[in-house]
Formats: C-alpha cells, sequence, structure tokens
C-alpha cells in the first residue's frame, strides 16, 4: 500500500470521514469526471486535427502542445478516479498518476506562458522578431518546456513521494513554487501587454481572432487552471488548504474548456453554410487579418514545422 504521502498527492485529500462529506465528495468526483470526459474528447479531436490533418504553423505548434498537455492531464485526472475507487491497492500506479498529472500541468502552464510571451514579442518588436525568430523556434521551445517539466515530475517522485527526502524536500518545493509564480508572472505580463496592444488597435480595426484565442485561454487559465498550483504552493508552505476538490474541478474545467474557445472563435464568420471542423479550427489559428498586421512579408509564419510530437 502507498504510504499517507503518495495517498494523499493523488487524491488530492483524503476521502471526508462523515456520511453526508463523503456523499458530497462523491458527487464532486462524478462531475469532475463528467467534465474530463468531454475535455478529452474535445482535445483528441484537437490533437487529431492538428497532429494529422493540417499543416502546421508555428502558433498551432503551440497549441498542439497544449492540448496535449491538456489531455495527459485529463488522462491522469481518469486514472486517479479509478486508483480512488480501486482504494490504491498499488503503488506504481498510484506513483505513474502522479507524474503525469503534475508533469502535464507544469507543461501547460509553461506553454501557455511561451505562447503569450512569444506573441507579445511580436507585437512589441515586429521587424526584429520577423527578420530574427529562428524557424524551428516553436518545436525546440516545446521540447525543452516539456523536459523541464518531467524532470520536475521525476525529481518530486523519487525524493518527495518515494523516500520523502527530509533534506531534499522542503528545498524542492521551494524551487517549484518560484517556478510557477515566476511563470505566472510572465503570464500575467506578457498578457496585459497583448489586452493593451488589441484595446490601442480596437477602434481602426477588429481585433484578431489570434490575440482573442490567446487572452481568452490565458484568461481561462488565470480563473481556473491556476488553482492546482496555488495550493501546491500552499501546502509547500505547510500551510493548511481547505476545499482540496475545488482546484482540481477548477482546473478539469480549465483543461476542457480550451478546444471550445478555439472552436468558437473560428466557427464566426460571415458564411452560411455548415463547416469543418477542420476549417474552424484552420480559421481560429490562421487568421489572415491578424497575418496581414503584422506585416506583408510574413511568409515564415505560414511555413509548416516539425513539432516536438513528431
Amino acid at each position: 500500500m502507498p504510504d499517507n504521502a503518495t495517498e494523499s498527492s493523488v487524491n488530492g485529500s483524503l476521502v471526508p470521514g462523515t456520511p453526508a462529506e463523503s456523499e458530497a465528495f462523491a458527487w464532486m468526483s462524478l462531475l469532475t469526471q463528467f467534465i474530463v470526459v468531454v475535455g478529452l474528447v474535445g482535445n483528441t479531436i484537437v490533437l487529431w486535427l492538428l497532429g494529422f490533418r493540417m499543416p502546421r504553423n508555428p502558433f498551432s505548434v503551440y497549441i498542439l502542445n497544449l492540448a496535449g498537455a491538456d489531455a495527459l492531464f485529463l488522462c491522469g485526472q481518469t486514472a486517479r478516479f479509478i486508483l480512488r475507487c480501486a482504494g490504491y491497492s498499488n503503488l506504481a500506479s498510484a506513483m505513474g498518476v502522479i507524474y503525469v498529472i503534475n508533469s502535464s500541468y507544469t507543461a501547460g502552464l509553461s506553454l501557455l506562458a511561451a505562447i503569450s510571451t512569444e506573441r507579445c514579442l511580436s507585437v512589441l518588436f515586429p521587424f526584429w522578431y520577423r527578420s530574427h525568430r529562428p524557424k524551428h523556434t516553436s518545436p525546440g521551445v516545446c521540447a525543452v518546456l516539456w523536459a523541464l517539466a518531467s524532470l520536475l515530475g521525476v525529481a518530486d517522485l523519487i525524493f518527495c513521494v518515494h523516500a520523502h527526502n527530509h533534506h531534499f524536500c522542503p528545498t524542492f518545493f521551494i524551487v517549484r513554487a518560484v517556478w510557477f509564480f515566476l511563470l505566472t508572472a510572465v503570464l500575467c505580463v506578457s498578457s496585459l501587454t497583448l489586452v493593451l496592444r488589441v484595446q490601442c488597435n480596437s477602434q481602426r480595426r477588429r481585433p484578431p481572432r489570434l490575440y482573442l484565442l490567446i487572452l481568452l485561454t490565458v484568461l481561462l487559465f488565470l480563473l481556473c487552471g491556476l488553482a492546482p498550483g496555488i495550493k501546491i504552493s500552499i501546502r509547500s508552505l505547510y500551510l493548511a488548504f481547505r476545499n482540496h476538490w475545488l482546484p482540481t474541478l477548477l482546473a478539469c474545467v480549465n483543461s476542457s474548456l480550451n478546444p471550445l474557445i478555439y472552436f468558437f472563435l473560428g466557427s464566426h464568420s460571415h458564411r452560411k453554410e455548415r463547416e469543418s471542423l477542420k476549417v474552424v479550427l484552420q480559421r481560429a489559428l490562421g487568421d489572415k487579418q491578424e497575418l496581414e498586421g503584422e506585416g506583408r512579408n510574413t511568409s515564415h509564419t505560414i511555413t509548416p514545422e516539425t513539432s516536438s510530437w513528431d
């Protein structure tokens, strides 16, 4: 049987003991799992379209990896639900679930910060960005961020969950909390810059779908996706945290609604006929107005790149 640290990490909290709390916890678990299933369907569609049905541009490579992180996070939540029903009888499985959830969450936050930062650079320094941006920046950045997230997950498993090293764990918790707040700060600053940019240009022309997509995705993360990171940071400081189920529910809402944002923004057009999801997603990720707004010579933007998932 896993120790208390492992069970707490997988479950998010120990199951409440009173009958009323247990019943409420069960209903919230079912609601969370329903949201997870819906989110898995949406992210799988995005992965299929971007991975196999559409040419990739630098921005769509980020969205492909973000959809992969969301899908992995939701898969981890499904596995956690199954382990909870099974009573955590398998230590190896429980540790695997911890790794998938923590790594995918960290990767998702890192990718979102990279997306917002790169778009911010393209807005503030358009000529420098078009001239000096390496061709394979997107897959390279994604690969590095996935590697960092994986290393953090492995370190957490080896030193804090399995061995529970009392000398290393406090330092690791501080490093993880600093990394979380640093990414959050980068995300907020770059997003605020985009908001100001869109606000300045909104009187002259309609805000590009690409900017709106980034801003809505970031706003959703700030409202819902930050909760697990805040909970982990609070626990790192050995402080109590109530409503343990709420961060998990909000994080699942965040990962599940991202595909709906993509399709919602891409579906707004003047055409009356029905369009395929491929066309809708392509419009959301490759807005012609946005490309023209950054300059006439944007051949780098429509050059297919190889994703880090290849």
